[in-house]
């Protein structure tokens, strides 16, 4: 099958981007916490597990929808790590960060416009932007929320390039992504919110401003050091043997 041309690749990936900011980070802004209006206020919103759950159907849904004509990467990160895992040329790397970036800003900005919407509303109370310390669901310091976002995107990359694997069965490959993005969100919402994606970081702290902004170089660093780890070491863990390079390793085996 051709490869799609750059354009189309782009394209692709912004839709994917932004549909994955809206979709996850839209669920918790306005589905997290929901207060009926009973004379006993009860909570009717999805709490984590279903903001972790929102995070995985995105990008598993984008993957089938977009995969076949990008690579269904959504993340800076992960195309970071396939160009270092071999999988993706470094000729396109910095396309589709920037397209990931500026498609993820977008989605914030229609979040923020919807948000802006109901009386009160103020982003910098919270915009669904990671953080530590203050910034920390649950209070984590600076060293927890670098160790988990290292790790949490190594095994997320470690899962992607192994379910894309020539080995591995075909068709399945964003039903596997999905649900591994779901359980690092289970695992990792109460660190920092979750990030694993620096588009996604990005894309919400711009309009959260404050400290959700000046600790951004967390929500880049850790998950490119993260990815790049595990798109180094994946061939030499499994035994993989293909070198060549691949653009659209999802596509493959949608």
């Amino acid at each position: 099958m051709q490869t799609p041309a750059l354009p189309h690749r782009l394209a692709a990936e912004a839709l994917g981007t932004f549909w994955l900011v809206f979709g996850g980070c839209g669920s918790a802004i306005f589905a997290a916490h929901v207060l009926s209006k009973d004379p006993t206020p009860v909570n009717l919103g999805i709490g984590f597990a279903g903001v972790a759950l929102a995070f995985g159907l995105t990008v598993l849904t984008g993957a089938y929808a977009l995969g076949h004509v990008s690579g269904g990467h959504f993340n800076p990160a992960v195309t970071i790590g396939c160009a270092v895992a071999k999988r993706f040329p470094w000729k396109d790397v910095v396309a589709y960060v920037v397209t990931q970036v500026v498609a993820g800003l977008i989605a914030g900005l229609v979040l923020y416009l919807i948000a802006s919407g109901k009386a009160g509303f103020d982003a910098s109370k919270g915009f669904a932007a990671n953080g530590y310390d203050a910034g920390s669901p649950n209070g984590y310091g600076l060293l927890a929320a670098f160790l988990i976002e290292v790790v949490c995107t190594a095994f997320f990359l470690i899962v992607i390039l192994g379910a894309t694997d020539g080995r591995a069965p075909k068709g399945f490959a964003p039903i596997a992504i999905g649900l591994a993005l779901t359980l690092i969100h289970l695992i990792s919402i109460p660190v920092t919110n979750t990030s694993v994606n620096p588009a996604r970081s990005t894309a919400v702290a711009f309009f959260q401003g404050g400290a959700a902004v000046s600790q951004q170089w967390l929500f880049w660093v850790a998950p490119i050091l993260g990815a790049a780890i595990a798109g180094a070491a994946y061939a030499a863990l499994t035994g993989e043997r293909k070198t060549a390079v691949i653009e659209g390793e999802v596509r493959a085996h949608a």
